[in-house]
């Protein structure tokens, strides 16, 4: 895919990003990108050390957990046991208007 850059095309890129972000952006851009690689960095790290690891989806005990379907039944439960409001007759109130 980038067998066909040479050295031009690389300048040319280079010289297109400096126009575009110009010269004093450039130091911040590049520490940005350079916090967010060793961040990502840690992030895929984390992950490999937890697939390694096989319990970060085991109990203590070997079985299996699954948080999300547990606050899906706590949500559904709460909704259940809360009562739906009744509806008003306007015929029936009693609001003198005089």
């Amino acid at each position: 895919m980038f067998a066909g850059l040479t050295g031009w095309h690389l300048l040319i890129i280079l010289a297109v990003i400096l126009l575009l972000f110009g010269a004093p952006k450039l130091p911040a851009l590049a520490k940005s990108i350079g916090q967010s690689m060793r961040i990502f960095k840690g992030e895929v790290d984390e992950l490999k050390k937890d697939g390694k690891d096989g319990k970060s989806d085991q109990a203590a005990d070997g079985t299996p957990t699954n948080t999300t379907a547990q606050n899906t039944a706590v949500q559904n439960t709460a909704a259940q046991s809360t009562p739906a409001p009744t509806p008003v007759d306007p015929s029936t109130e009693s609001n003198p208007k005089s």
